[in-house]
């Protein structure tokens, strides 16, 4: 469906007709300034219905459609428009046991709710977190607002989560402690350098907490640092819980220049050599003029980082938004446009 009349129409045949709406098990609803945008989706559900649709979405309409699909297991929901996000009342009455949910919905009270009852979710992006508990942590009363408390998810909430995309380092300093989570996205929160330094430790920190080892680390940043980016990759090797099973690590700066920055890069492999089971990384490489976005620039790259850790199979060059992949297969480098870099975290 790709406008807002036809969602709303099928959204109301799925509330009138419990029997049909039981078929459903996957489900996406995408508001796009474009009706024609594309949206692309780490899913092999045949039976996924997609939704595009504008801003004036009868949001009534898709609350009484999931309350029928009683036996949907994947859900995705996102706003990429000027709608208003505060819009996860949609799931008050849902019964449903997800697998995986991707949602763009504020983070209040209606979400919190719906996340506490899911006893088998497995797989959770969310793009907005509030983080009023953290603020609260070093009130001297050392209490926490009865409003902040309905934002705060218990302990015993998504039991099963084991694979974590959020758009800041709070939610995944919230929600990993405690859970299995074995995969791992989020982005660092803050710009300036000292606060940066004690987000990152804080954030490590809670990672280690997972009751399940780490296999894929990705963490971005609003601006890419080589001091810092070594200073993370140092911090991680450091954190002794994250070594053993991580097979994908991101974002770091690949240095760039002559000698020096060969002598860094050599230095960026030495702590890459602690990863026993490393096999795919992604590098930024913005600062290099021109940039290795070349076949043979690629794999010439690739071909010097696998002489120190050749258990690595696939690499990423992130340019600004261009991104070039190369992966390993029969001893052979090879340019790889086909490779969905922007999963490869999830599919390690």
């Amino acid at each position: 469906m790709r406008n807002d009349e036809e969602t709303t129409i099928l959204c109301n045949t799925l509330a009138s007709s419990p029997r049909l709406a039981a078929y459903v098990d996957a489900l996406t609803i995408l508001l796009s300034e474009d009706d024609d945008s594309d949206y692309d989706e780490d899913d092999n559900d045949d039976s996924e219905d997609e939704h595009s649709a504008h801003e004036d979405m009868d949001w009534s309409a898709v609350a009484h459609a999931l309350e029928r699909t009683v036996n949907l297991r994947y859900l995705n929901v996102h706003i990429n428009n000027a709608s208003s996000a505060a819009v996860a009342w949609v799931l008050d009455a849902c019964t449903f046991q997800l697998r995986r949910f991707h949602c763009d919905f504020d983070w209040d009270s209606n979400l919190v709710r719906f996340l506490a009852k899911q006893r088998e979710l497995e797989d959770l992006y969310i793009q907005d977190f509030k983080d009023e508990a953290f603020d609260t942590a070093h009130d001297p009363s050392g209490q926490i607002p009865l409003s902040t408390q309905s934002l705060t998810l218990g302990a015993q909430a998504m039991p099963k989560l084991s694979t974590l995309e959020c758009t800041f380092s709070e939610a995944a300093m919230a929600l990993v402690p405690g859970r299995p989570i074995t995969h791992l996205k989020t982005c660092f929160s803050r710009t300036e350098i000292n606060a940066k330094r004690n987000e990152m430790h804080d954030l490590l920190s809670k990672v280690g907490l997972s009751t399940r080892p780490l296999k894929s680390l990705d963490i971005a940043d609003s601006s890419y640092a080589e001091q810092f980016s070594m200073e993370l990759l140092t911090a991680i090797v450091d954190t002794k819980s994250l070594v053993g099973e991580l097979r994908h690590l991101g974002t770091f700066v690949l240095p760039v220049g002559g000698r020096e920055a060969s002598s860094s890069r050599l230095q960026l492999y030495g702590r890459l050599m602690q990863f026993p089971k490393i096999q795919s990384i992604e590098f930024d490489v913005s600062e290099w003029q021109p940039p290795p976005s070349s076949p043979p620039a690629s794999r010439a790259l690739a071909g010097e980082l696998r002489l120190y850790n050749p258990s690595i199979q696939k690499v990423v060059f992130v340019h600004n938004f261009d991104r070039n992949a190369v992966t390993v297969m029969n001893g052979l480098i090879r340019a790889d446009p086909d490779l969905n870099s922007e999963l490869l975290w999830r599919e390690c």
